[in-house]
């Protein structure tokens, strides 16, 4: 009997770890990371990454999101980095739920893969999800199709449905992302790229850590962060000649938007009459794209001349230029 009660005990104390070896459990999990691709059928551009590190804190679950929108056209849509942070009051193993993504069964996500083949995709979204399970890293994939996104009756499988629910409760803390971006964006302001505060994430970044979880996309992320940091000439509006006297005072000309994003540019002449004072009185435009014009009659009223005892008759020629970087230069540098 007392050789019967040692063993058992034995095997009690002996069992917690033999479990831990097989695997974490959810309520095990502090950390994990998911890749989502969205893929759309009209741009460019076509493709957007967002990356999401998500790990327990103190009051619950701490979310970031990084987002890498990779060239389009190459007037309006440079590279972009964005970032964005948010939190949650749920901890990570209630945000992963009932699910506990060390133990779904490989054969279930590869049949859930599988029904892509089926039907037309025009846009949807191939997501990755990396978590960390006992010694083993292990990667999840899904593929949100767009009827899994508009369908009422999509009949979407189980851990599909669950990826969704999750991305959509990350997406909620951390605020609007890809699906709520515009169709065709105007020109905006120039901003500089937001970078992240933590250096060891901006080294991960540009080192490709996270690549993996993109593998079946078109571009790494790692070559778009690169490229987000070169940052491309902006337009331009400069008076390249006045005669036969030049303004004192020339105000800066705002490119008209949508003249950017047509793609238009050159040149605007003007003929101006200039009183004694300085101060433009008549004006007339002689050349220039209509979209041009109307940017540079608004500003001749703020135009001064220097002072004359006699009124004159002055030309002015103004160029707006795009500056629009070539394919090439569009290209992320190399390592």
């Amino acid at each position: 009997m007392q050789l019967s009660a040692i063993l058992f005990a034995a095997l009690c104390l002996a069992s917690p770890a033999h479990g831990q070896d097989r695997g974490s459990t959810a309520s095990q999990v502090t950390q994990f990371e998911i890749g989502r691709h969205s893929f759309f059928d009209f741009g460019p551009p076509f493709d957007f990454y967002e990356l999401f590190i998500v790990h327990s804190s103190e009051n619950g679950s701490f979310i970031e999101r990084v987002t890498f929108t990779p060239p389009g056209d190459a007037c309006l849509s440079p590279a972009k980095f964005e970032m964005a942070t948010g939190s949650l009051t749920d901890s990570v193993p209630a945000l992963l739920g009932k699910a506990d993504p060390c133990k779904i069964p490989e054969k279930e996500l590869r049949r859930e893969l599988k029904r892509r083949k089926k039907g037309l995709v025009f846009s949807g979204a191939n997501v990755a999800m990396q978590v960390q399970c006992g010694n083993q890293t292990r990667l999840i994939r899904s593929d949100i199709l767009d009827r899994d996104m508009f369908d009422p009756a999509a009949h979407t499988p189980e851990h599909t449905s669950w990826t969704m629910q999750l991305l959509a409760s990350l997406d909620k803390a951390v605020g609007p992302g890809v699906m709520d971006k515009p169709m065709f964006e105007t020109p905006k302001a120039e901003e500089a790229p937001q970078k992240p505060s933590d250096p060891v994430l901006l080294k991960d970044l540009e080192t490709g850590k996270y690549d993996t979880l993109f593998s079946r996309a078109p571009d790494k992320p790692s070559d778009v962060y690169r490229t987000a940091q070169k940052h491309p000439p902006l337009p331009t509006v400069t008076l390249i000649s006045s005669s036969p006297i030049a303004p004192e005072v020339f105000p800066k000309l705002m490119y008209p938007p949508l003249s950017r994003f047509v793609h238009i540019e050159g040149t605007v002449t003007v003929r101006m009459d200039v009183d004694p004072d300085g101060t433009v009185i008549n004006m007339v435009i002689e050349s220039g794209h209509p979209f041009l014009q109307r940017v540079v009659q608004d500003s001749i009223g703020r135009w001064k001349f220097p002072r004359n005892p006699v009124s004159q008759q002055v030309e002015a020629t103004i160029q707006f230029s795009l500056n629009c970087p070539s394919h090439a230069d569009q290209k992320s540098p190399t390592n």
